[in-house]
């Protein structure tokens, strides 16, 4: 029986090879001439809506062809698996020109006499980075005007079939499908192709790709731009290369070209910061050794005389200062005086990141025809989804139309909804913070017993310390429940916008946004904000203690500091998420894809069939650069705000992006259909979150500067409190521990033993000793520390802000070059029109049309006079 299967399935393959001789990996009609723009896909399963889904089909199908488009339909028995059909798409040249008018598609009307600028003098050192000119500049540039059916022979119409690219040509046709009605029920007028996938009428829609990544297209009339994009851009080998800005508009639109070009822009710019961190990093390395606070530490003498107060109550031990000697001389790494420096450094480069990034955006707008763009029809309008569910109309006061609308109090009833789940999870991930650090409190007494009694640790005992313990297990703990806790929140977010039902496209993705980036900002942050800002700082001192519920003892920083602290949350927070990032994007659509790509590999051309290939590929959706975005805009967060704590940062995010962009690039070339190309002419809401951030940042590392920090006590000892001329940091150890009295412990802190019989401990504090008449309150050194600490605070915020505005205001957004092509441009557009319509005017003149007069000739060339004059 399974022969005789195999054998039907061989006879079936044979009849249709014999049947077709065009390849069916050709991205055109049967007739080898009409160009595929756009692909459906149905199944047509017997079940109780077959009927309602086929009449949907017939009444969207015909309407399609009524409003000029052509189609084609591929039996299910030619598909590869007998059960879908296609419906191939083609726009004719008259539908392609009537909706270039309405969507205000530019054109070229007459190529650029512009001179390009004078060579870059690096262009010889920078050579093996570029890639062929052929693949840089497909085409030449050309000056561009809104395209008007009136005025055909106005524009560089050399060939009809290729006039308008592949990517305008999948956009013009997705307009009229989004917009094409096909049917009403329950007394509404239904459209739109969204509404039919959601409804299961269709199972996909899409553009084509125009040829399979890994070779070109059989067909000499494809241009195999994906080939290109997968050979020169989608590899990791051309990481070192620089991206085909140009082709990739052309062949996915502006909106991803626009992602791609600020991502690579960020990268080159990372460039520097990591640089310069490194620098920051191997200057902490090389100084190593000659930190005096870490020799006193380490010395036996010194820190090894200093006996140091139990770290827990009743099970702790008392212990010695040079059991921390390791860890000490690893934080010098991160604080030392080049933190500071670099705290200012970052500062200023996210100020240049943001201005030199507007004047590239600004002239990626003049070279991609945007320049009065503004947002298209199809981000404006309402959305279907606003439409089916607002039942109440009123006049719109502009178009002087009924149009949906939703009332001010089922608004504000849903914004409650929406404002209080937000509440609720931002609660949530608050709780989880609380109870990562309960569980810090919790094991921190368990591993500090542990780490002193276990003969088998003694050979890492140096190295991690109980403190350093507590933090990294705790900072795995608190990845594993970030990462929990976005995968939840994300389905939520999704849900509340769309019950807020937001009127417009823009709306939507800017409420998802603003939702979704507070969520990821306080889920990914929070427990750096703990660890920078809150840990360490309120402990009290021996015999009164800070208890968290009343019950745990509050954390206490290492002696050297809680700086290497906040940088093992880091690394471990950013790093795993990079890495988790990473694996998620490009293995798991690799997966959903590997069973297609075999079929594709071992099947004849002219079975697997290009929109079967492509359909079997995994969705580019509405929200796929939503989420990259994002992803993006999370990793600036960590090497800006916490920067201080981590010079190796940036080095970090510049490795995973150097990664990230041909991940991208080949997931979106290999594993996704086609997206629908559309315009954007900047990087949207996250220009100003990103500014937010910017601003942020220098707070937030002058107060790690200041407070988690040892630099500011360290200077204070240096000008006011050493007594060493020759060495002014010896003694900075000792100064900075006080001196408890063991008999004074009450006994809930009092350990256990206490073998060696000792009579007082040292604390980290600035206190008075127990014989003191004011013992254990804060010393006058305690309260000039803390003046010095905001001091620096104030000034280090002052003097950064104050460069920032500066360096805006020295750096023009528009570069005076695009300036200059930008009047250029709409002065030769503005003359070339004028003269068409003189010319037809005078034509008209001459026919003999008395619509035609004098005085409308005269208006006309007045006109033309002006604009040369202006």
């Amino acid at each position: 029986q399974q022969s005789g299967r195999k054998f039907n399935l061989f006879l079936k393959r044979r009849l249709r090879i014999d049947k077709r001789h065009q390849s069916k990996d050709s991205i055109f009609f049967r007739d080898g001439v009409r160009r595929i723009d756009f692909v459906l896909s149905y199944v047509d399963d017997l079940n109780k809506e077959w009927e309602k889904k086929l009449e949907r089909r017939k009444e969207f199908e015909s309407n399609l062809q009524k409003a000029g488009l052509e189609l084609e339909t591929e039996d299910k028995k030619e598909s590869e698996d007998g059960k879908i059909f296609f419906v191939k798409i083609h726009a004719p040249w008259e539908v392609l020109i009537t909706y270039a008018e309405v969507l205000n598609i530019k054109v070229p009307i007459r190529e650029n006499d512009i001179p390009p600028m004078v060579e870059n003098p690096l262009d010889c050192v920078l050579f093996p980075l570029r890639l062929p000119e052929k693949v840089m500049h497909p085409e030449p540039d050309y000056f561009t005007a809104p395209f008007s059916k009136d005025k055909q022979e106005l524009y560089l119409i050399n060939d009809e079939s290729t006039f308008f690219s592949p990517s305008m040509r999948n956009r013009i046709v997705n307009y009229i499908l989004t917009r094409c009605p096909y049917g009403t029920e329950e007394g509404k007028k239904k459209f739109g192709i969204k509404r039919l996938l959601n409804n299961g009428t269709y199972t996909a829609a899409y553009p084509l790709h125009d040829c399979q990544y890994w070779k070109k297209a059989s067909d000499p009339n494809c241009d195999s731009e994906r080939y290109t994009l997968y050979m020169e851009w989608a590899r990791f080998l051309r990481f070192y290369k620089e991206q085909p800005l140009v082709l990739i508009r052309k062949y996915y639109g502006e909106k991803i070209g626009i992602y791609f070009a600020w991502l690579g822009f960020y990268t080159e710019m990372l460039f520097l910061a990591a640089v310069v961190g490194l620098i920051c990093f191997l200057y902490g390395l090389f100084t190593m050794d000659e930190n005096m606070s870490s020799k006193e530490i380490c010395d036996p003498a010194i820190g090894g005389e200093i006996i140091m107060c139990p770290l827990c109550d009743r099970d702790c031990e008392y212990w010695r200062l040079n059991t921390t000697c390791e860890s000490s001389q690893y934080s010098h790494l991160f604080d030392n005086v080049a933190t500071l420096f670099f705290a200012i450094f970052m500062g200023i480069w996210v100020t240049l990141f943001l201005e030199f990034w507007k004047r590239r955006q600004a002239r990626l707008k003049y070279e991609w025809d945007l320049v009065d763009f503004e947002e298209e029809q199809q981000q404006l309008q309402l959305r279907p989804e606003y439409e089916a569910k607002c039942t109440q109309k009123k006049k719109n006061p502009i178009t002087q139309e009924m149009e949906p609308y939703l009332p001010l109090t089922s608004q504000a009833v849903r914004f409650c909804i929406s404002g209080a789940t937000v509440l609720f999870w931002v609660s949530l991930i608050i709780a989880s913070m609380i109870a990562v650090i309960v569980y810090r409190l919790a094991v921190y007494a368990a591993f500090a017993s542990l780490m002193e009694n276990t003969q088998t640790l003694q050979p890492i005992s140096g190295l991690l310390t109980p403190q350093l313990a507590t933090s990294v297990t705790a900072s795995c703990l608190n990845f594993v429940i970030i990462m929990i806790l976005n995968f939840f929140y994300e389905r939520i977010a999704i849900w509340i916008t769309d019950m807020e039902i937001p009127r417009t496209h823009m709306e939507y993705e800017n409420r998802l946004t603003m939702k979704m980036f507070l969520f990821q900002f306080v889920n990914y942050y929070s427990s750096c904000f703990y660890v920078a800002f809150f840990k360490g700082k309120f402990v009290g001192y021996p015999g009164a203690y800070t208890y968290m519920f009343n019950r745990w003892r509050n954390e206490e920083c290492d002696p050297a500091g809680c700086l290497i602290e906040l940088t093992t949350q880091l690394t471990i927070v950013m790093a795993g998420k990079q890495i988790w990032g990473n694996i998620q994007e490009a293995i798991v659509p690799w997966i959903c894809n590997w069973w297609g790509r075999r079929k594709a590999r071992n099947n004849p051309e002219n079975l697997y069939s290009r929109w079967e290939q492509d359909h079997d590929l995994q969705t580019f959706g509405a929200l796929g650069l939503f989420y990259e975005y994002l992803e993006m805009v999370i990793q600036f967060g960590f090497i800006t705000l916490f920067v201080a704590s981590f010079p190796l940062a940036p080095l970090l995010a510049l490795m995973n992006n150097i990664l990230e962009i041909r991940v991208d690039s080949w997931k979106l070339t290999t594993q996704y259909r086609r997206p629908v190309a559309a315009k954007a002419h900047s990087i949207g809401v996250w220009q100003e979150i990103l500014n937010g951030m910017a601003i942020l940042s220098v707070v937030t590392n002058a107060f790690i500067v200041a407070f988690t920090s040892d630099m500011i006590p360290r200077l204070v000892y240096y000008y006011a409190y050493s007594e060493n001329e020759d060495s002014p940091m010896s003694g900075y150890i000792n100064n900075s521990l006080s001196v408890f009295q063991i008999s004074d412990f009450p006994e809930r802190n009092e350990p256990k033993e206490n073998p060696e019989n000792f009579v007082i401990c040292r604390y980290r504090d600035y206190r008075y000793p127990p014989d003191h008449e004011r013992k254990y309150l804060h010393t006058m050194q305690f309260w000039h520390i803390l003046a010095a600490k905001l001091a620096f605070i104030i000034i280090m915020e002052h003097v950064v802000f104050i460069v920032k505005f500066f360096v805006a205001w020295m750096i023009p957004d528009v570069p005076a070059d695009v300036k200059a092509k930008i009047k250029r441009e709409k002065y030769l557009t503005q003359k070339i029109l004028h003269e068409y319509e003189l010319e037809k005017l005078k034509e008209r003149l001459c026919q003999g049309d008395k619509r035609a007069t004098e005085k409308e000739f005269i208006a006309t060339e007045g006109r033309m006079e002006l604009s040369r004059a202006m």
